[in-house]
């Protein structure tokens, strides 16, 4: 099986600009690719994650990976996605969030030897000249075509901002630097990248006379029919700070059943064939199927050291409902009225619910309960004394624990 063909068995590819080049560029490990990372936060999280395991893959098989970081346009912002605009950052938080993009791109990416290249799209963003752009780049761009894009669409009736409006533009520009400076010859994105893909491959026909090319791929969904990586209570980060080992593989452990092999064909590097023994297995099977998921994807992100003790404590849990890996929150002393805290307030402390009404929406659907013992008044408290010096487990429905412990 060629890489290609490897690339649609997993069920990675939805679209591509000529599948022939891109097949023989891929196959021959010609392809110089690129994938956008707009450093939004100070962490990656798993949506990206996805992007970072196909440019393992491919690098794996001889192709060379540049990881654009967004210096640039994350001062803009990208529609694609929104319903609203994004919140503007300032420059010294997007230079902290690239620093963060960094030292967890390396965890999966080889920059050594030239093997893969780190870009930050700054470098020729931030100093354009305005009419210079609209000479040079904006008259090879229609405003109709613009405004029939998916990723405009959404957004005509709440208000698209002329700000956002010039994303296309920026993205499309990218693509031609790249390919001028390094010979990137390939774009991979997101299906709701692809006007933003077709720009800058046009870009580059009518400036350069060159043929460049752009894939998108598919994207995972979780058991809600939300974009992977959301869960009740945020995102899913591969920061462990943010997103603890334990948590990261609770999240691939619980994933629905009907998404387990997906999971397994997109994102891990198991053989197909491994995978594909998987398809008949039901019952206790399928849950032996989503461990398998949860341990290797959580060792592609934090190690297999990590991975054992998630897999070890998810166990202990499952059958004790107890686990030395759980989860903990650390609650201080003016977290409590009178010796005191409210279940709400503690639900939300624990990241087991994203706001107060949530937890109130919790609570009364019998979903909570506070070492075994299930809460049922919303008005309901728990007193410091009761913590204790070993803590008391918080259980939000049958899969969601945190250790809550008191420091003085």
């Amino acid at each position: 099986m060629t890489v290609y063909d490897e690339l649609v068995a997993r069920g990675l590819i939805a679209q591509v600009t000529d599948e022939e080049e891109i097949k023989a560029l891929i196959n021959q490990g010609k392809a110089v690719f690129y994938i956008g990372f707009d450093p939004t936060a100070d962490s990656l999280h798993v949506g990206h994650f996805m992007a970072l395991c196909l440019m393992k893959r491919l690098q794996m098989a001889g192709n060379r990976p540049i990881a654009l970081l967004g210096g640039g346009t994350a001062m803009i912002g990208d529609p694609s996605g929104r319903t609203d605009m994004r919140q503007m950052l300032t420059k010294e938080a997007i230079e902290h969030n690239i620093e963060c993009f960094q030292k967890q791109m390396n965890r999966f990416i080889d920059f050594s030897d030239g093997k893969a290249m780190l870009v930050n799209n700054a470098e020729w963003l931030l100093d354009l000249n305005y009419v210079d752009v609209l000479r040079e780049v904006g008259a090879h761009f229609s405003v109709n075509r613009m405004l029939a894009a998916e990723c405009y669409k959404q957004r005509m009736e709440r208000g698209l901002s002329f700000l956002e409006f010039n994303y296309m533009i920026m993205q499309s520009y990218d693509f031609y630097k790249l390919y001028q400076k390094y010979g990137c010859n390939m774009q991979f994105g997101g299906d709701d990248q692809w006007s933003n893909m077709l720009g800058g491959t046009e870009l580059i026909r009518r400036k350069l006379g060159k043929d460049a090319y752009a894939m998108t791929i598919n994207l995972l969904l979780n058991s809600e029919g939300k974009k992977m990586g959301k869960t009740q209570s945020g995102a899913v980060w591969l920061d462990p700070n943010k997103t603890s080992p334990f948590d990261f593989y609770q999240y691939w452990r619980n994933v629905n059943d009907a998404d387990v092999l997906k999971c397994l064909k997109m994102l891990t590097f198991l053989p197909l064939e491994e995978i594909r023994e998987m398809e008949s297995w039901e019952g206790s099977q399928l849950n032996k199927a989503k461990e398998i998921l949860a341990y290797e994807l959580t060792a592609l992100v934090h190690g297999k050291e990590e991975a054992a003790r998630a897999q070890d404590g998810a166990r202990a849990l499952f059958s004790t409902g107890n686990a030395a890996d759980m989860p903990e929150v650390i609650l201080q002393e003016e977290d409590f009225e009178e010796g005191k805290i409210g279940i709400l307030m503690l639900l939300v402390k624990a990241r087991l619910a994203a706001s107060n009404g949530e937890a109130r929406r919790n609570v009364e659907q019998g979903g909570v309960s506070v070492d075994g013992e299930k809460v049922t008044d919303v008005r309901g408290t728990i007193e410091k004394e009761a913590i204790g010096a070993d803590g008391i487990v918080l259980k939000r429905g049958k899969k969601k624990f945190v250790k809550v412990l008191f420091s003085e």
